[in-house]
């Protein structure tokens, strides 16, 4: 029976996530820090990515949907597993990701150079469905006009918004 109600609540969970992540956002729809956090405890719970969110105070649902996003992104790059620490400074937001071993695939980052602009212009190929992150965070990144900075190397890397 724990096995089934542990199942249910990581589907639970995953669900949230994805509705939080893929859904309808309004203009000044808020979220708070203590909301995302636990949205994003669902990737340490059932997953191979260990999260530390470190923010406080309530935030734009946008910006919690690109946080998301972006672990969505560094998810695909460590499927292996890892560490990813998500902070909010004054520069806006960073998550930095330690690994073992990465796998990055130069086409699916690239698409976060563009804010946005790949999904008008069709510069690019198109994405699979686990892959649309990478095309939804360019594209509302660029909504919120905000520019993606991103760095990955053997180790890791970082998201930067």
């Amino acid at each position: 029976m724990q096995l089934i109600t542990d199942s249910v609540d990581a589907a639970r969970d995953r669900i949230t996530l994805f509705r939080m992540a893929f859904g309808h956002t309004s203009t000044g729809q808020r979220i708070s820090c203590n909301e995302l956090a636990t949205l994003l405890h669902s990737f340490d719970r059932n997953g191979r990515l260990r999260v530390n969110f470190d923010a406080t105070g309530d935030l734009p649902r946008s910006e919690g949907r690109m946080v998301i996003l972006a672990l969505m992104c560094l998810e695909t790059a460590m499927p292996w597993g890892g560490r990813v620490l998500i902070c909010r400074g004054a520069r806006g937001w960073r998550l930095v990701a330690e690994a073992t071993r990465v796998k990055v695939d130069p086409t699916l980052w690239s698409w976060l150079d563009k804010d946005g602009l790949p999904l008008q212009s069709g510069q690019l190929p198109d994405l699979a469905p686990s892959e649309v992150q990478f095309g939804l965070l360019a594209m509302f990144a660029g909504q919120e006009c905000r520019t993606i900075h991103w760095e990955m190397d053997e180790n890791g890397g970082e998201i930067a918004f």
